[in-house]
């Protein structure tokens, strides 16, 4: 089986009631489309991990990121790939999050979390989110 190994990005900010929020993205593209996920992308050759995130969150929402420690690695089997998702918490340096790929975005805070379709792989993080918030 292929395997395919991605980084993904929990973003964290506090809303005006002083909540920790957690940004998620609605896939716009794919067999995944509509699916909710922590954005992220392919890691390119010769790239890290922290490297390859901060490219592609710049790429997909156009904005500058801190990534923080590892949440996890992520394995998980789909129907015709194995994902390997390392994903870490990270905070917005600079900009506001302007969507290039997704359909929609929201902040959840962490009673929200469960209240949008995570994708399958996506939603394996959410306990362990809800855990450190």
């Amino acid at each position: 089986m292929k395997i395919v190994r991605v980084v993904a990005a929990v973003i964290k900010s506090i809303n005006e009631k002083g909540q920790t929020i957690i940004f998620a993205t609605q896939r716009g593209y794919g067999d995944m489309k509509d699916g909710w996920e922590f954005p992220g992308g392919k890691i390119e050759p010769r790239e890290t991990p922290q490297e390859a995130l901060k490219r592609e969150i710049m790429e997909e929402i156009e904005t500058e990121i801190e990534v923080g420690e590892l949440i996890d690695t992520v394995e998980y089997d789909y129907e015709t790939f194995h994902l390997s998702m390392d994903c870490f918490w990270c905070n917005i340096k600079q900009g506001k999050p302007i969507l290039k790929e997704h359909e929609a975005a929201k902040w959840l805070t962490k009673g929200q979390l469960y209240d949008v379709d995570w994708l399958p792989a996506d939603v394996t993080l959410i306990d362990k989110i809800k855990k450190n918030i």
